[in-house]
């Protein structure tokens, strides 16, 4: 990909500008551990996690990634404390309405995917609302999983094509990758190059379940909220080591 006229100034000299993931995809893991180690509420951790999401958008928007894609609540989440789940679901609110005015300074374009019919109604709003303003928006394409299951999201596109085929609109043979693909919640994102979870854990938690099938991953102990600039910098330069030959044999040079 092409680099940004501004982008030499400030990425790292270490990383080749030509080489960077053109999407990159988090799974924040590690919010609730960082507050306990530190004798303090669960809640503050998910506070401190926004605000290592919101660096790495701005990261992300200085060193030329195109897209990110943050993987916020899903739908398992639901079975965590009352207590909890109302707490992040007022953060969501309140980060929205409070960040939307540089949203727009910054050019970042921000969508949400997920099944956000069950989310509360004024978070309804402030998303419609968010989406709808950075709509034109033409930087950095940052989506927001929210209440979002990977197997949920390939369930409701098979029930979406059926009911096409159903309605006679579309032959079963017709049926191929693109057109499944747009029937996705992340349909015109693109795949991910890079998906990083952070904390350790070693499983893709129903993330993306279709669009990684490519995807570098990159695990990582450190946890979310201390995933700053120098980590994430880390995280490419392992990105950039990889040989991607997606499932094809390297041809040797002569």
């Amino acid at each position: 990909m092409s680099a940004k006229p501004t982008l030499l100034a400030t990425l790292p000299t270490d990383l080749d500008p030509a080489r960077l993931p053109r999407h990159v995809a988090a799974i924040m893991d590690g919010n609730g551990r960082w507050a306990q180690r530190r004798g303090l509420p669960r809640l503050v951790g998910h506070q401190r996690g926004v605000d290592a999401l919101k660096a790495l958008v701005r990261c992300c928007d200085d060193w030329g990634i195109e897209a990110l894609t943050a993987y916020a609540f899903s739908t398992e989440n639901w079975g965590r404390p009352l207590e909890e789940v109302d707490f992040l679901m007022m953060l969501f609110e309140r980060v929205l309405r409070q960040q939307l005015k540089e949203m727009m300074e910054k050019n970042v374009r921000i969508r949400f995917v997920g099944d956000l019919s069950t989310l509360p109604g004024s978070l309804q709003r402030e998303i419609e609302s968010a989406m709808s303003q950075t709509e034109q928006n033409s930087g950095i394409q940052f989506t927001v999983a929210t209440n979002y299951g990977g197997r949920q999201e390939i369930i409701a596109a098979c029930q979406e094509i059926a009911k096409q085929v159903q309605r006679g609109e579309l032959q079963p043979e017709e049926i191929d990758t693109s057109l499944f693909e747009k029937h996705l919640y992340t349909a015109g994102v693109g795949d991910p190059d890079l998906l990083i979870r952070t904390s350790g854990e070693m499983r893709i938690s129903n993330f993306l379940l279709w669009q990684i099938a490519y995807a570098e991953l990159y695990v990582t102990d450190t946890l979310w909220p201390e995933f700053d600039r120098p980590a994430f910098r880390e995280a490419l330069l392992a990105y950039q080591r990889r040989d991607r030959r997606f499932g094809k044999v390297k041809t040797p040079s002569i």
